[in-house]
């Protein structure tokens, strides 16, 4: 298989100025700064306009400073995490036995309906099997990718199919360039492919859908003040039920082409035991 990322420019995306009319918590504001990166599901444009303003809020609400910290492609901005060059996290690519090591821990997740890692092709499409994309170009978002890429990529490694891997940098550059015609089909995170399909008018058939997951966890690093932790936390679990968080959650929502209902929940991690699974079974080259 061969990749085609992007070359890697890093990029800092400051927080939004304080959000108007939201109850600050400064109890645990002190001078420091701490780098927040979500991993890149969408375009950097549209990334920012979904989390500039839930920084800006959890910052305001919390009294701890937070910046966002994302690189150009998922994989870059996974390499800051695993570099230790942010504190707070939201991502799923922290599972395997090796990272989990790193004392990263999970304090919260996003709650949506259940994600499916799916392979699709457009609508139109001749081809209806997975046997069809034998020696054919499949694009995923980046190789760090566990829902988008690995999941699928182990799918047709089982299935004996022999395909070439076009690494798009996130999901819309892997959707834009099935829809352009440029590869055959494309391996999906099945939340970020029906968003991007609303978003652009974009139809298509899935021909393998894996079974269900949870969206990506909100995770902290372990060298992260504790009373920091829990400011922290707070505001992001109890945005929803404040009047000014909820509102801000929904517009961010409407712009990446999630449900109005998409808001923070609590969590300790253990509901990800399947993507802790997969490393142990995975393809030697997918863990």
């Amino acid at each position: 298989m061969r990749g085609c990322g992007f070359a890697a420019v890093a990029l800092a995306v400051a927080a939004l100025a304080p959000v108007a009319h939201a109850q600050t918590a400064p109890a645990a504001a002190d001078d420091a700064t701490y780098r927040f990166s979500p991993v890149n599901q969408y375009g950097i444009a549209l990334t920012a306009a979904y989390w500039n303003p839930i920084i800006a809020y959890v910052s305001e609400k919390s009294g701890v400073k937070l910046q966002m910290k994302i690189g150009r492609t998922s994989a870059d901005t996974t390499a800051y995490v695993l570099a230790q060059e942010v504190e707070f996290v939201f991502t799923n690519h922290l599972f395997s036995p090796e990272r989990e090591q790193l004392g990263w821990k999970v304090f919260g997740r996003r709650l949506t309906p259940p994600v499916h890692s799916q392979i699709i092709v457009p609508a139109d499409s001749p081809v209806m099997d997975l046997v069809q994309l034998q020696g054919k170009e499949v694009a995923f978002a980046g190789p760090e990718a566990l829902v988008a890429y690995k999941f699928n990529a182990a799918q047709l490694i089982a299935r004996k199919v022999d395909f070439k891997t076009v690494f798009g940098g996130n999901s819309d550059g892997s959707l834009a360039q099935l829809f352009a015609g440029k590869v055959a089909a494309a391996g999906v995170n099945s939340q970020l492919a029906e968003g991007y399909g609303r978003r652009e008018g974009k139809k298509y058939r899935v021909l393998w859908s894996s079974a269900p997951l949870h969206d990506l966890p909100l995770m902290v690093s372990a060298k992260v003040p504790e009373r920091v932790q829990k400011a922290v936390m707070r505001a992001f679990i109890g945005m929803h039920q404040d009047p000014v968080g909820r509102e801000i959650l929904q517009q961010a929502s409407m712009q990446v082409g999630l449900t109005a209902e998409a808001y923070f929940i609590a969590s300790d991690g253990a509901e990800y035991g399947a993507m802790r699974e997969f490393y142990r079974t995975a393809p030697v080259n997918l863990r």
